[in-house]
């Protein structure tokens, strides 16, 4: 990379989370864990692994937890600058409050609650050496209508951005992670607030489109998920357990078993408990008599005993005990209670919000 002019980083975590409410009314959705791991650190290591670490955060209302959770940078090899948007409006608007902190450099733009499995080290190396104003980076999903949709020219540069067209030119969207050069503040000071007032970043785009400037467009390599909906996050847990390296560094006691890729994280105790992996069970967290299917992920301090969990993400601090049935392609939030009482044969299909208490017959 030009020593000259590196690039920085830019995340933005300003927005309300509405599509995983209630879990969002008491946390950030950038703070939410997948696979043990809030969203928000996957896309802050990827950028120190591209070598970017002058990153600047956009915070919100729930800025506060976001910069608890993330401390200098220094625990990421970066540094960080926070930067307050008083009000979510709009993804473009992010460049006008971090204005002051890009300057003159070239920047990698993420939204926090994106993940990428693969890095963007090669996206990053070949923005660099190819120059363009901007890169942005593609995915094929099978309902575009719900995003920026983009138009291709036949060499594969960016012809034009559709914001949530009713019928989508094609199935390639926008992921929420771009790159762009300085000439892109020049385009976002011109914008006006959209029908819903915001500053879209589709619009920035094709902005600088509309002024000949070179917008390159790059296919994602491997998985893109947007976390903002409980399937999209669960589906994104099941990648990275995909591809979990097991490690046992808490106690596994009595006649329990563990199978296939599995995490035990430090402090957790599991007694007399069946794991059948992939799954990660976090520190400080006890199983008893339980079992845990695939693709679990029981964040810390929590209680799992008689009781079954598969497909399902548990937040932190939450007790689940004689539930009957298996609980399956669940989300439960913090500090949850979730108890049972007969045991009969069924399952439950759950969205539990943060502090919540519910007792099943």
């Amino acid at each position: 990379m030009n020593a000259e002019t590196p690039l920085k980083g830019l995340i933005a975590t300003g927005g309300k989370g509405s599509r995983l409410r209630p879990f969002t009314y008491t946390g950030a959705k950038q703070l939410v864990p997948i696979a043990n791991k809030p969203v928000l650190f996957y896309g802050v290591e990827q950028l120190v692994a591209a070598g970017v670490t002058e990153i600047g955060v956009v915070v919100g209302d729930t800025g506060a937890q976001v910069r608890e959770a993330l401390g200098d940078g220094s625990a990421f090899g970066a540094r960080f600058t926070f930067l307050k948007q008083e009000a979510p409006l709009g993804i473009a608007h992010t460049l006008v409050v971090a204005r002051d902190f890009l300057g003159e450099a070239p920047f990698v733009m993420f939204l926090g609650d994106n993940f990428l499995r693969g890095g963007i080290e090669p996206l990053t190396r070949r923005f660099i050496e190819e120059g363009p104003a901007a890169q942005v980076q593609l995915a094929r999903v099978p309902r575009p209508q719900d995003f920026g949709v983009a138009v291709l020219t036949p060499e594969g540069r960016l012809a034009r951005v559709v914001e949530k067209p009713a019928d989508p030119p094609s199935d390639l969207i926008l992921t929420g992670i771009y790159m762009f050069r300085p000439v892109v503040h020049e385009v976002v000071a011109a914008l006006r607030p959209s029908a819903r007032g915001e500053l879209e970043i589709t619009e920035a785009i094709q902005g600088l489109i509309d002024r000949g400037e070179r917008v390159d467009a790059c296919p994602v390599e491997d998985h893109w998920i947007d976390t903002g909906r409980m399937g999209d996050l669960l589906a994104a847990n099941r990648l990275v357990l995909e591809v979990l390296a097991p490690a046992v560094r808490g106690d596994v006691l009595g006649e329990s078993r563990l199978d296939g890729r599995v995490v035990v994280e430090e402090g957790a105790r599991v007694v007399d408990s069946v794991i059948e992996g992939p799954a990660i069970i976090g520190r400080g967290t006890t199983l008893e008599r339980a079992y845990i299917g695939p693709f679990t992920s029981v964040y810390h301090s929590c209680v799992v005993r008689d009781a079954e969990l598969a497909n399902s993400v548990v937040l932190e601090g939450t007790r689940i005990e004689g539930v009957p049935g298996r609980i399956e392609g669940s989300l439960i939030g913090r500090n949850v209670t979730l108890l049972g009482a007969v045991q009969r044969p069924r399952a439950y299909r759950l969205t539990l919000g943060d502090h919540s208490e519910a007792h099943l017959p």
